[in-house]
């Protein structure tokens, strides 16, 4: 992510100049989106180690949109939670639960002190996922174009994160395929994924963008299946079709 934030940087120069005293008048905002942007990953993937991937995973990903729902809610007047809403996450965090229990080994491998902490970690990592996409939004919608608003909160919260690769990066360069690897994840996920993810901030609600992302899951399962040859059981295919059903809901609002 560390990557992928210097890349949003710049690809932002230029508007980053022109909208550069909005930027400043929204400091307030923009710092507490970096902090939460550099917190995210670190917390998010502590969580899958100390938890597992499936618990780390669910609660990370299902508690974002109702964090991110309670920001709107304490700091925007625009937003409610309606009953659509709320049918469609909890359909959404049903399925994926699901999905990611049907991968899950049925024998546990990690401590029970532990999977404490990983949860915990996995709420801090939902919350400052909602925090950032709330702050993102909310540049947004106080005039300052999605391109700036990624690239001011990604670039220096990227640059924050650097330094984690001379902790946890020593692998990276290792082999051709890690780098490979890395320098994809950098670039498409990190890099074209986010600048998508701001684009679509200007249509949609923070809470509305993190129940999206509840997709994310089951595009990893189909290429899991279409590519690595992986089968899905029934309960993970129950899954994919009730989070297909939360986006559906989430369309028709």
């Amino acid at each position: 992510m560390g990557i992928g934030g210097f890349m949003q940087a710049c690809l932002s120069a230029k508007s980053l100049k022109r909208d550069f005293r909005k930027v400043v008048h929204k400091k307030k905002t923009l710092l507490v989106s970096i902090i939460a942007l550099a917190t995210y990953p670190l917390a998010f993937y502590s969580s899958m180690r100390f938890a597992g991937v499936a618990i780390g995973t669910v609660v990370s990903i299902s508690t974002a949109p109702f964090f991110s729902a309670l920001l709107e809610c304490l700091f925007s007047r625009n937003q409610t939670i309606t009953k659509r809403w709320m049918m469609s996450f909890a359909i959404g965090v049903i399925g994926i639960t699901l999905l990611l229990a049907s991968e899950s080994s049925a024998n546990s491998l990690f401590d029970h002190d532990m999977k404490h902490w990983g949860v915990l970690l996995g709420l801090l990592a939902g919350l400052t996922y909602a925090i950032y996409s709330w702050g993102v939004k909310t540049m947004i919608d106080h005039g300052i174009e999605s391109q700036t608003a990624m690239g001011s909160v990604f670039g220096i919260g990227g640059v924050l994160l650097l330094p984690t690769l001379f902790i946890t990066g020593d692998n990276l360069f290792a082999s051709s395929t890690n780098t490979t690897v890395m320098l994809y994840m950098a670039l498409i996920p990190m890099g074209l994924g986010y600048v998508a993810f701001g684009f679509g901030l200007r249509f949609v609600t923070a809470s509305g963008a993190s129940i999206l992302t509840l997709f994310e899951p089951v595009i990893a399962a189909a290429l899991a299946v279409a590519i690595v040859g992986e089968e899905i059981s029934f309960i993970g295919w129950v899954g994919i079709t009730l989070t297909l059903v939360c986006l559906f809901l989430q369309s028709k609002s």
